[in-house]
């Protein structure tokens, strides 16, 4: 494992509109956050968890820094990107860049937080991977300087019962090729599972799959039309599955039980992300 690469810090999930795709999470069972403002011109929600959380992120014009998610909601809502867990982001840079993976210069940048003592900044510094080196999406490492803006509790609670990030799966017509894409990054090498392989990356782990193979684990439901290799699948750990699947009808969505008990809602309907709630 590389020494400053934590884990999955959060996920990026893409929105043209942000508003609709806030009012679906929140259907869900999600707690969302007040909506933020990068000083990069992007806005966000995101759903917290204890160690890690998802973000709704929507990019309203072309803004510099921030192409890659406005062309991506050009296609369609979906998960864009994986932000990676690092104490020291330049840290990583120099020893990404060591093993030749040409990361960017770590760039900072924040956001205003509106708290009951009043308005604090979150500020974060990233780093991040070419699409050529992370096939299916975005990859890059986010350092929090301010985590106690950003971890509120009050944001942590969800009615679906969902406590974090479980994994995320990339389908890939070529899975070994874009598994070994992941294992360079992360300097580990890849497990073959059911579906196909799994990457560690510290904790949340990531599956390349191929596509029979994740309908097989999740039969009927919609995964994704964007095109291979992408990132498909969201898996949401959760302490209760009936409150998942009551809490999803409730908001008027119609989620399915899977063979191995788990909840899964479809990409239609979770703005382009098939999501499995286990």
């Amino acid at each position: 494992m590389r020494k400053h690469i934590k884990g999955i810090d959060h996920v990026v999930i893409t929105a043209r509109d942000l508003d609709s795709t806030a009012d679906t999470f929140r259907r869900m069972g999600f707690t969302l956050t007040p909506r933020g403002h990068h000083t990069l011109g992007s806005q966000n929600h995101c759903v917290m968890f204890g160690q890690n959380y998802f973000e709704l992120l929507m990019v309203p014009q072309r803004l510099p820094g921030r192409e890659y998610y406005y062309d991506f909601a050009r296609i369609g809502d979906g998960l864009a990107a994986i932000a990676l867990k690092t104490d020291n982001v330049r840290g990583a840079y120099g020893e990404l860049t060591a093993a030749a993976l040409a990361p960017s210069e770590p760039v900072d940048f924040s956001r205003p937080v509106q708290l009951s003592t009043g308005t604090k900044n979150a500020s974060f510094r990233i780093t991040q991977l070419g699409l050529e080196q992370t096939p299916g999406g975005q990859v890059f490492l986010c350092q929090h300087f301010t985590r106690d803006v950003v971890w509120r509790p009050e944001y942590q609670t969800h009615a679906n019962t969902a406590t974090g990030l479980a994994a995320i799966a990339i389908v890939s017509s070529e899975g070994p090729a874009t598994a070994a894409a992941y294992e360079r990054l992360f300097d580990v090498k890849a497990k073959t599972i059911s579906e196909g392989l799994l990457v560690n990356t510290g904790d949340t782990p990531i599956a390349i799959v191929d596509e029979r193979a994740l309908a097989k684990r999740l039969p009927g439901v919609w995964i994704s039309a964007r095109r291979q290799p992408c990132m498909a699948a969201l898996f949401i750990r959760v302490t209760d599955r009936d409150t998942a699947e009551k809490t999803l009808r409730d908001g008027g969505l119609h989620p399915a039980r899977m063979p191995d008990g788990s909840v899964a809602l479809g990409a239609a309907e979770a703005h382009g992300v098939a999501i499995v709630f286990g």
